[in-house]
């Protein structure tokens, strides 16, 4: 097979060929912006699920859809070390843009720069007086009028988001249209960010304002957002984002190698299913391997065992070894008694291991130590995204296969 015909893209965040079994959740987004263009009320969209299942691509494809349908779009990356004010104010700030040249009022547009200038160089209070900010902190945003006063500057992080987004949507309702902010690894905003996007798209949506945020994070994405305020249960739309079903699977496999003329036999699917478990990321991997590997169409079984360790070789030292590098050798430790222990626990729930969560007290249990004791690791690896906590006092990996892989490393 010719290596530069190959369709397949296994990216970290990169649009593969074929976005297959992601229908349902393209279509409730576009129902989302025409309720919202008819003036009818929706909720903010939170997409969640573990790593490798498409997060990212599904958000910029929504963002794609919310600027066919001409809305002013932004997109930031949350940090565990970043404020929101100065990424939140570069995202609304490209999305103004975007709708300007459709205002028929341009000192409409003035005033909001003015405030959002205020938003973005305003400190949390308590720095210390006439302190310069250190240069990474510094916000240029190429904004030439000067910035407002009394709005969105007071320093409280909560006031001045919900001011400012309430203003960014009545320059969307202006030109008859919507505004989107999407935020990706949203579990890494610290609590008062959190608390302020909270509030914030609790006001925008008693107004019915033309404002919505799209987030997407790991699977303990709606406990964060619980922690800070306890109506954000009612607040967003939830999505969970898993692994891709039979159907979806060959589809993002097969529709990209018929585009190239080239088929696959049943059981080469079969086994690529087997070998990728559905996670997106995987199948990608897979795919590209295979298709290398592979002599002529149509691709056989064969083909795939070939393949198959070069593929692992591969994630074995990118999506997997990457991670586990970042890890000390204590929570090392801690991650490789999940490992053994996620595998019963997986077994003894009729799931594979790499769904399955474990108690802390079996993870103390097994390494002779106390619960407490090993509470720094378990902080420091949920903090890396490494492993999180769907409900108190459990753990697991957020990345799929994760177990598996660790349980082949030498101790």
């Amino acid at each position: 097979m010719d290596p530069v015909r190959n369709p397949y893209a296994p990216g970290a965040g990169q649009r593969p060929p074929e976005l297959a079994g992601r229908g349902r959740e393209l279509d409730v987004f576009d129902v989302v912006l025409e309720r919202i263009a008819r003036g009818r009320p929706e909720r903010s969209l939170m997409l969640t699920g573990l790593r490798g299942v498409g997060k990212t691509v599904l958000l910029n494809t929504l963002r794609s859809q919310a600027i066919t349908h001409l809305w002013g779009t932004g997109k930031i990356e949350a940090r565990p070390d970043q404020s929101l004010r100065r990424p939140v104010a570069a995202a609304l700030h490209m999305a103004v843009r975007e709708l300007a040249p459709r205002h028929r009022a341009p000192d409409r547009i003035d005033a909001f720069l003015a405030v959002l200038k205020a938003f973005g160089q305003r400190s949390a209070p308590g720095g210390r007086a006439g302190a310069a900010p250190k240069l990474r902190d510094r916000w240029q945003p190429g904004i030439d009028v000067p910035a407002a006063t009394g709005r969105a500057d007071s320093g409280d992080i909560e006031i001045d988001l919900v001011e400012l987004l309430s203003d960014a949507a009545a320059v969307a309702a202006d030109v008859g249209t919507g505004i989107a902010v999407f935020i990706d690894e949203m579990q890494d905003l610290g609590p008062e960010d959190v608390s302020a996007l909270c509030a914030a798209c609790h006001e925008l949506s008693q107004l019915g304002a033309p404002l919505i945020v799209v987030g997407a994070g790991l699977p303990h994405l709606p406990a964060v957002l619980s922690a800070a305020k306890s109506y954000s249960e009612r607040l967003f739309r939830y999505q969970r984002i898993d692994r891709l079903d039979r159907i979806a699977a060959d589809q993002a496999l097969c529709a990209p190698a018929e585009r190239e003329e080239v088929a696959y036999e049943p059981k080469a699917l079969d086994l690529l299913y087997e070998k990728s478990g559905g996670y997106p990321y995987f199948v990608q991997a897979y795919g590209k391997a295979t298709w290398d590997h592979a002599p002529r169409s149509p691709i056989t079984d064969a083909d795939v065992r070939v393949a198959a360790p070069e593929a692992e070789a591969e994630l074995a030292v990118g999506f997997f070894g990457s991670r586990f590098e970042r890890a000390t050798p204590a929570e090392r430790e801690y991650m490789r008694a999940m490992a053994t222990l996620s595998l019963v626990e997986g077994d003894a729930g009729g799931r594979d291991d790499m769904d399955a969560a474990v108690p802390t007290a079996e993870i103390a249990r097994a390494l002779g130590r106390k619960p407490a004791s090993l509470s720094p690791a378990r902080d420091a690896l949920i903090k890396k995204g490494l492993i999180y906590s769907g409900e108190r006092g459990t753990v697991a990996f957020t990345v799929p296969h994760f177990g598996r892989y660790l349980r082949t490393q030498p101790a």
